[in-house]
């Protein structure tokens, strides 16, 4: 995985890291320093773990609880961001939990009880149990996240879609952004283009990957 930060407009930063040179099955962007926090590089997206790069376009109004509970498990929130906190709780619970991407969907962006009332029995009682025992890393406020993996993409929308996020296919690839005009400014005319809804995960995965 590569990591490029700069101060710049794309096009420049592109150019100088010459990133024509390299090549990927995938890739993530953000375009400005945050907003809510100091803005300062080391807050800057995307965010890199080990083999996770995540890119976050909103507010975490729970970032307090999360961190509190992340850092009961040793992990240190030092870069000001809540960002970094949303990074931490996707290895915790990819990595140390063992549970599957879209699981971990439905911790940070849990359905609402009263949804949960009408599951099927099987389905009810996982996401109760997923709810209880991961109560304090339930994410809440406008968000949406792009989490790259080794093997494939995860997009995700807060459960009440309070920020824009648009996904489109063409062919085999997959587009995700936060405005329509920015995937048509690559791909023209894809396919199919949708807004997936709230606590809706989309997942793309190579042929072959976990």
């Amino acid at each position: 995985m590569g990591v490029f930060k700069a101060v710049g407009y794309p096009e420049d930063v592109g150019r100088f890291y010459k990133l024509e040179e390299y090549a990927g099955y995938c890739w993530t962007a953000h375009g400005r320093y945050p907003t809510n926090t100091p803005g300062w590089w080391g807050g800057a997206h995307p965010f890199a773990l080990l083999d996770y790069s995540v890119v976050h376009n909103g507010e975490i109004s729970s970032y307090d609880a999360n961190r509190r509970w992340m850092e009961m498990f040793g992990y240190c929130c030092t870069l000001l961001t809540d960002t970094e906190v949303i990074t931490y709780i996707i290895d915790y619970l990819h990595r140390k939990q063992g549970l599957s991407l879209e699981e971990i969907a439905h911790v940070i962006a849990a359905p609402f009880w009263s949804e949960i009332d009408q599951m099927p029995p099987e389905q009810k009682e996982k996401m109760i149990y997923l709810r209880n025992v991961f109560s304090s890393l339930l994410i809440t406020g406008p968000f949406s996240i792009l989490l790259g993996f080794e093997g494939g993409i995860m997009a995700l929308n807060d459960r009440l879609k309070l920020r824009s996020m648009v996904a489109a296919e063409k062919g085999d690839l997959l587009y995700v952004a936060s405005e329509e005009c920015a995937i048509r400014a690559i791909q023209p005319s894809p396919d199919r283009i949708w807004s997936p809804r709230g606590g809706e995960p989309v997942i793309a995965t190579l042929k072959g990957a976990k």
